[in-house]
Formats: C-alpha cells, structure tokens, sequence
C-alpha cells in the first residue's frame, strides 16, 4: 500500500528534517481540505429568516448626514 511506502520513507529522513516533512505533509492536507470547502455547492439561505424578529428601523430610510456620506465618498 502506498501509505505503508511513505512512511517507510520517513524512517529513513533524519529526525532534524522531519519537522520539514511534517510541515509540507500538513499544509499539503490542509490544501486538499480548503479546496474541497471551495466546490461545495452553494445553498441558497431562505428568504424571511429573521421575520418578526428584526424590524427595518425608520431612521434607516433618513438622509444620512454630511460627514458620514463624506466617510463612504472617501473625503
């Protein structure tokens, strides 16, 4: 079995290189793990989740004032 031979092989690696191997070994892995999180297909959450729990508050909907549109135009 190809696990049995790679590890085999590591017996082989002085004990002062095998932090090296341990590292790629480990962000190889860790590699596999995020690019299998990346093909997951994506669900769409469903509308309304926060119904009669969070109102929109009137102020939202009110001109904001000069320093704060300033803020978001970068001046």
């Amino acid at each position: 079995m190809l696990q049995e031979k790679i590890i085999d092989e590591i017996k082989h690696i002085p004990t002062d290189k095998l932090a090296e191997v341990y590292d790629l070994v480990h962000y190889f892995r860790l590699g596999l793990q995020h690019e299998k999180q990346l093909h997951k297909p994506l669900t769409q959450r469903p509308i309304g989740l926060a119904k009669d729990i969070f109102q929109v508050p009137a102020s939202f909907f009110e001109p904001l004032d000069d320093e704060t549109l300033d803020a978001f135009e970068g001046k």
